[in-house]
């Protein structure tokens, strides 16, 4: 029954703006990856390899949200993207 459920979410998810599920996944792919660096290389984490996978999945995430017109995702998930540019430019340019 479960299974069920689920698979029906994601067709459902898939078939109501398959652009939109695509960058949903790699949004997903990209933070759990980001996620994972940051919490096995802490106390001193490599934030040269998390900022840019975080800022892609949240861009990623920003849009796919637009698509489906979820205002408050679009909202976090733009926070988030503006954070990371700044995380970016302080590890990278400063």
């Amino acid at each position: 029954m479960i299974y069920r459920l689920l698979k029906e979410f994601w067709v459902n998810s898939y078939k109501t703006d398959q652009v939109a599920f695509w960058f949903e996944l790699f949004s997903v792919i990209l933070t759990i990856i980001g996620s994972c660096i940051l919490t096995f290389t802490s106390p001193t984490p490599t934030m040269y390899l998390v900022f840019p996978l975080y800022l892609l999945g949240s861009s990623t995430l920003c849009y796919a949200s637009y698509r489906r017109r979820q205002i408050w995702i679009v909202v976090l998930s733009g926070w988030f993207t503006i954070m990371n540019i700044i995380g970016n430019y302080i590890v990278f340019f400063k």
